[in-house]
């Protein structure tokens, strides 16, 4: 078993074994923000801060007949102890968590998470019903804002989904770009469907340029730096020369929307196409805006 979900089932059994979903989302918001290395990062999202592969676990837990669910709440199935699997450090933040937070309820939890995490609360649609008037507009404060036109780049290797979509929130991106020939991915949240999903949920429309990709089978011996090269220079000549028109159109979308982003896989930006595409669209007569590698 992963090691994270031990952290959910351990969290779990510190609370006798049950806590409602918006809690348990809460509590372990609570507990990875006092972790060295986080085992799951979170997002604004509709109630606060929320973790999309937490989520995914939990559902994988209920499959795997370690957790019960019903509409609002998780429930730790059997008498495993997983609280002595966490390490020592784990141990402690577990123990400091249910000193700290064992008798709030959801409500409590939700509105300290809005207190002293603003960030993770600007999607909320709860935060103008439970806070004041001032802590609310604290929260508006909180919100990204961007008014300059900027083309960005962002690949996903080596990140989590959370973390990947706080960086298009935090540079106030409105749309996404998916820049890959085929939309696939092993990684959880990465494959077409699932991200167009993650990216209109907080807000951000998502729109997939295939013809502009280089084929997978293109990208079988892909070693060295030289080897990308050698890919790049062909992507070059016959890829980027016939794709100007969508060129044309991410430049048009660009102009309207001010901030939009182009993705692939790689993190490496010298070792992803999408570096050669950018430098495609600024060449272009219209380009007069910025380019930003995040």
């Amino acid at each position: 078993m992963f090691y994270r979900r031990k952290i959910i089932l351990a969290l779990l059994q510190a609370f006798d074994g049950h806590l409602p979903k918006i809690s348990l989302q809460k509590l372990l918001f609570l507990f990875t923000e006092r972790q060295s290395k986080r085992d799951y990062d979170f997002v604004p999202y509709k109630y606060g801060c929320f973790s999309f592969s937490a989520s995914a676990d939990l559902v994988a837990m209920v499959g795997h007949d370690q957790l019960s669910e019903d509409s609002v709440s998780y429930t730790k199935i059997g008498s495993d102890n997983y609280i002595k699997l966490l390490n020592e450090k784990d141990k402690k933040i577990l123990i400091d968590i249910k000193n700290s937070y064992g008798n709030l309820t959801a409500n409590s939890l939700i509105k300290l998470t809005y207190l002293n995490y603003q960030y993770y609360s600007i999607n909320s649609i709860k935060a103008k019903e439970i806070l004041t008037e001032e802590q609310y507009q604290n929260v508006l404060k909180a919100k990204p804002v961007n008014d300059r036109t900027i083309l960005y780049t962002i690949g996903y290797e080596g990140i989590s989904l959370e973390e990947y979509l706080n960086r298009l929130i935090k540079n106030d991106v409105k749309v996404l770009v998916d820049v890959r020939s085929n939309p696939l991915s092993m990684k959880y949240g990465f494959s077409k469907k699932q991200l167009k999903t993650f990216c209109e949920n907080l807000g951000i429309d998502y729109l997939h340029i295939p013809e502009v990709g280089i084929q997978s089978d293109q990208r079988q011996e892909l070693k060295t730096q030289k080897d990308y090269d050698s890919l790049f220079e062909i992507y070059k000549k016959e890829n980027l020369r016939k794709t100007v028109s969508q060129q044309e159109q991410i430049l048009r979308l660009l102009a309207d929307k001010k901030r939009i982003a182009l993705t692939c896989f790689e993190s490496n930006i010298c070792q992803c196409h999408r570096k050669h595409l950018a430098e495609a669209i600024i060449k272009l007569p219209e380009w007069k805006f910025e380019l930003k590698h995040i």
